[in-house]
């Protein structure tokens, strides 16, 4: 995904793949042969004297922790009996079916290539350490049992679980974890090699501990590393891992891949051996012995699957059918529960997304526009029962809003070398998203639409906008299901009393994302999640670097200085208080930037599910996670 202008990173070399036969001789080894392999490492080690990889020793005075946090300490104990949102009690047995919108060709998530089926990355998979969904950014002991790292972040040590064992019972060593390091460096996908471009030496110190140094300024990239997925160096063969494949993955996850139907459905069987089923991050999770992922072509064939029972959780997303659509037998008598659940993560930006790349959307003035004509409060009340807020921040919802509070000191310092970045009304948290009067013909907000876009060089000829060449605006939006489908022509409606011309086009799952990540569209609707703690994952969303990357999900094409500017403190904050700063001034960038049209989000998260699938009481700042779920026997 590297473009031709961003300079690649340096390969690593990758350690060699043992032929299949030397493979599956090698014995399978138990936690105290692993531990006697490690202490005749540390021995060779020695005698290799102090230009050995372990040579260096100044991790060692450093405490080992079970647990870390981006900003200030993690809020369980050491020795803390589970996670707060998981029953340690929940019965394990039964089946749970799930349902998603597409298809898939691939069954390595790890690669850009092809369309990975779902479930692979968090069943199959396991990374170096397991992040709270309760907590902004906490990371809790699992295949690294503890680590180190110094104030200044400039390196961390993983002591890997001795017991760590991937499904085949192969035990999963510091090799594994340096292998899948640099392969995925070097070959995953576009993240992957974007953050793991952050670590500037990497070295195995025993079978049980590795080390990675880092680049300074991203106080981060500790924690994304431990996040990496560990792969199984014995099985991967580096020259074809980045092909498709349907070869069943190993990993040390709590599940392996039972059934393959491509394209339709994907089933995972519990592991009864999975090595990790007792320490405190998994009690009470992966409570289902058979999780199966059903793919579906569009959205009403899935809902219809729901009501028939086809499938027992559903993730509701639509305002109308979760208005007047959940009045069949099912939940009347009680055999599917409808509820809102909360969510305590910044509230997704959700919006019509402009292509700054292609004119004349490259323009600023056309961009904020055409927000002017969008009449947020009759599409509300028409289309969606009311259910809905306004957006008027990448981060609403949340204390990392900008929306209604000025800029601080810091902030102001951090716009200081970039005047006229962040418009002044944005600045002091005065702006809001243009709201109309709710008839569908609010002629003020049609009038401040054409000023601006008679300012950019247009002007309306027998009813069209023309630019100063002649050429008409126009533009297509590209949406994905019936019901974007519906909003986006609603849209294009509005935008024709003032001569633009916006075509929409329906198509399927793979030709969105396969133009969205050749940035071959003028608009399109796209969700930013966004999670309690944002982080590097901004560099890949709005950096000037990603904007130039083929596969990017710096899909509108921004480029500003200002921009580079808050993701670079937000990232390098070593307080709270700055990262509050670095986050709303990345905020106000942005929304000077207009590079979406705000739409909406819900408060909350609406679900419904077969009685028989029972949850834990508490719900996590991050909202429901189905993986602490278990089926009532």
């Amino acid at each position: 995904m590297t473009g031709s202008s961003v300079p690649m990173m340096p390969k690593l070399p990758l350690t060699p793949r043992p032929s299949t036969a030397v493979a599956a001789a090698r014995p399978r080894r138990g936690v105290f042969a692993a531990l006697l392999a490690a202490g005749l490492w540390l021995l060779l080690l020695a005698a290799a004297g102090p230009g050995a990889a372990a040579g260096r020793d100044d991790w060692t005075p450093l405490p080992r922790r079970t647990s870390i946090a981006m900003h200030g300490e993690p809020r369980l104990p050491a020795g803390f009996a589970a996670l707060p949102y998981a029953n340690p009690d929940a019965p394990k047995g039964g089946r749970l079916v799930q349902s998603i919108i597409g298809t898939f060709d691939n069954l390595n998530p790890h690669v850009p290539k092809g369309i990975a089926a779902q479930g692979i990355t968090t069943l199959v998979f396991q990374p170096l350490m397991a992040r709270s969904a309760d907590e902004p950014f906490s990371l809790y002991g699992l295949v690294a049992e503890a680590a180190r790292m110094p104030d200044d972040r400039s390196f961390i040590v993983f002591h890997l679980d001795p017991r760590a064992r991937f499904s085949d019972g192969h035990p999963l060593t510091a090799e594994d974890v340096l292998f899948s390091f640099r392969l995925l460096r070097e070959k995953g996908q576009m993240y992957y090699r974007s953050f793991y471009g952050q670590v500037e030496a990497a070295e195995v110190i025993d079978p049980l501990t590795v080390r990675f140094d880092l680049k300074p300024g991203n106080r981060e990239t500790p924690l994304i590393l431990a996040q990496m997925p560990v792969l199984p160096a014995h099985l991967i063969d580096p020259e074809t891992f980045e092909q498709t494949t349907f070869r069943t993955p190993v990993g040390s996850g709590p599940y392996v891949v039972a059934a393959v139907d491509a394209g339709r459905s994907i089933t995972f069987r519990r592991n009864p051996d999975f090595w990790a089923r007792d320490l405190p991050v998994t009690r009470g999770l992966y409570n289902f012995d058979e999780i199966r992922f059903d793919y579906y072509r569009d959205v009403n064939t899935q809902f219809e699957a729901f009501k028939a029972g086809l499938y027992d959780v559903r993730i509701e997303t639509s305002a109308a059918r979760w208005a007047i659509g959940y009045d069949f037998p099912a939940v009347q008598n009680g055999a599917v529960i409808r509820e809102r659940l909360p969510v305590g993560t910044p509230r997704a930006m959700y919006g019509f997304a402009l292509n700054s790349r292609r004119e004349p959307l490259s323009d600023v003035r056309v961009r904020e526009a055409l927000g002017y004509f969008l009449d947020f409060p009759w599409i509300n009340r028409n289309l969606f029962y009311d259910l809905y807020s306004r957006t008027d921040s990448y981060f609403a919802g949340s204390q990392l809003s900008s929306a209604g509070i000025p800029a601080s000191a810091g902030e102001r310092a951090l716009f200081a070398p970039f005047p006229g970045a962040v418009r002044a009304d944005i600045l002091e948290g005065a702006w809001r998203p243009p709201q109309a009067d709710g008839s569908g013909r609010d002629r003020q907000m049609i009038r401040r639409g054409l000023g601006l876009l008679e300012d950019a060089g247009f002007a309306l000829q027998d009813g069209v906008l023309r630019g100063r060449d002649g050429e008409a605006l126009a533009f297509e939006i590209m949406v994905v299901s019936r019901d974007q489908e519906r909003l986006a022509l609603n849209f294009a409606r509005a935008l024709e009393p003032a001569g633009v011309a916006a075509s929409v086009r329906l198509v399927d799952e793979a030709q969105y994302w396969k133009r969205l990540l050749a940035a071959d569209f003028d608009v399109i609707l796209y969700t930013w999640n966004v999670s309690a703690s944002p982080g590097s994952e901004q560099l890949n969303r709005w950096s000037s670097a990603a904007a130039d990357r083929p596969g990017s999900l710096n899909i509108t094409g921004a480029k500003s200085p200002a921009i580079d500017a808050a993701i670079d403190a937000l990232v390098g904050a070593r307080t709270a208080e700055g990262f509050t700063d670095a986050v709303r001034a990345l905020d106000r960038a942005l929304l000077s930037g207009f590079y979406v049209v705000p739409l909406f989000h819900a408060d909350g998260q609406w679900m419904a599910r077969r009685a028989g699938i029972r949850r834990p009481e508490k719900v996590p700042l991050f909202g429901p996670v189905i993986d602490s779920w278990w089926r009532e026997p």
